[in-house]
């Protein structure tokens, strides 16, 4: 059967209303057999605060009760089931008692389970909103199928594994029920709750797609679709129908919130076609992203990705020689270190990071370690406070008059960094935070709302 997962985000199961909102659009599409949610808004950030070594008593005590407010007014708006109180409680009381172990054990292994917990009560609470309104549906530990690897935070999916496991576990269910499962986490081989990283949901609900070569995705969000850049930078900005798996790879890479960039991994090793709309206005239609599309235009949307860090690293040892930039990345690699873009000159290499990585605790990926190991062979600059603005499109590196067009709205601010070549698919410069919204709403009239 066609088989169709959808993914709810943060403010479509924020409360009551929201989750009847996202159970309906889960209810007029039959195909739609998984159901995968994130934390209610606001929980996750609220789960982040707990896992900090900062924090007193106090204000432990406050975010276990704020937590515990917006799961309890939607179960009141039930009509307050018994099993599904059984359930919040369980989990609620896990969550102090694992805040109270960071106390004393900082491990990276307890800050997980303490981070998926806002997903497993979005879960329990999602499935008791669709029986409410006369579905079949219960709540499944996606745990049981999600295996990662070991690397807390930011765990990597097994994908053989994955696909075995829900076989297994999921596939003889989808006929007779909706499942509802969580986004974000997983488990590793010896069962300990992992993450995928903030933002993470998308990806797993790809993921299990993958896994059971479903038909779509639907990852539904307060956005309807994907527009040529944030309308609140760019108030003429448009919403784009479809656009293909490159430019929504690059868009999300490079900034475009509505999408997490690991999403469109699985989406095309399997050809699943992704949707992308809005819980509060399905009615609006959305993005769809597609292997093929009809029009691939050469400016297709202006994305922009803040709180960048650019590392420039000077040795002298690069003139000349081999092995420097081999070293480099295996460092990086070591620390789980992911670059974006790069620059070379003869003994200068400049690389950006996205400063807050995507480490479910919200830590920084410039650990001391990681820079103290790059200073054993070179000298290493640190700049803060920069942003990065893509040009994503198509045919940019073989198109008379891009850079022209580009460098000519530049021409008034710093850029710090320009990268263009190794892809058709974006030009990408580097520019000072404070000027970045400026600069993205001039790019933007210049390629989309000239004559």
């Amino acid at each position: 059967m066609s088989l169709v997962v959808a993914k709810f985000g943060g403010t479509s199961v924020a409360d009551y209303d929201a989750m009847g909102r996202s159970a309906d659009i889960v209810l007029a599409n039959a195909a739609t057999r998984i159901v995968v949610v994130s934390a209610s808004s606001g929980v996750t950030n609220l789960l982040v605060e707990l896992t900090q070594a900062t924090i007193n008593d106090e204000r432990r005590l406050q975010l276990l009760k704020q937590i515990a407010q917006i799961q309890y007014q939607i179960v009141d708006e039930l009509g307050r089931p018994q099993e599904i109180i059984a359930v919040l409680d369980k989990l609620l009381s896990r969550m102090a008692v694992l805040s109270e172990m960071l106390v004393l054990n900082r491990s990276k292994a307890v800050m997980d389970e303490l981070l998926s917990l806002g997903e497993q009560c979005s879960s329990a609470l999602f499935a008791a909103v669709l029986r409410e309104k006369g579905a079949i549906a219960s709540a499944f530990d996606v745990r049981r199928v999600l295996r990662t690897d070991s690397h807390f935070g930011r765990a990597e999916p097994q994908i053989e594994a994955i696909a075995c496991l829900a076989h297994e576990h999921l596939q003889p269910f989808l006929q007779d029920q909706i499942i509802v499962t969580q986004g974000f986490i997983g488990a590793d081989d010896e069962g300990r709750t992992t993450t995928l990283g903030r933002g993470g949901s998308d990806y797993s609900a790809a993921l299990l797609a993958e896994a059971l070569k479903a038909s779509a995705v639907e990852i539904w969000t307060d956005v309807a679709g994907i527009y040529t850049t944030d309308p609140r930078l760019a108030p003429n900005a448009r919403p784009i129908a479809e656009i293909s798996f490159n430019e929504a790879a690059e868009m999300a890479t490079f900034g475009a919130k509505v999408l997490h960039p690991a999403t469109i991994l699985p989406a095309v090793r399997q050809q699943i076609q992704v949707f992308v709309g809005s819980s509060k206005e399905p009615q609006k239609g959305g993005t769809w992203i597609r292997h093929q599309v009809e029009d691939a235009p050469v400016y297709r949307a202006v994305a922009l990705r803040r709180d960048q860090t650019l590392l420039n690293l000077h040795s002298l040892q690069m003139l000349h020689a081999q092995g420097f930039l081999a070293e480099t990345f295996a460092t990086l690699a070591r620390h789980k270190i992911s670059v974006d873009l790069i620059t070379t000159s003869e003994v200068n290499v400049a690389l950006t990071l996205d400063k807050t990585g995507s480490d479910s605790s919200g830590h920084g990926l410039l650990s001391e370690a990681l820079l103290q190991e790059l200073s054993q062979h070179c000298r290493v600059r640190v700049e803060d406070k920069l942003a990065l603005v893509a040009i994503i499109g198509n045919r940019i590196a073989t198109t008379p008059g891009v850079c022209r067009r580009v460098f000519e709205v530049l021409e008034p601010h710093n850029v710090r960094m320009i990268c263009q070549g190794a892809s058709p698919h974006n030009l990408c410069v580097l520019v000072a935070e404070s000027e970045a919204a400026q600069v993205v709403a001039a790019l933007h009239q210049n390629l989309f709302e000239g004559a």
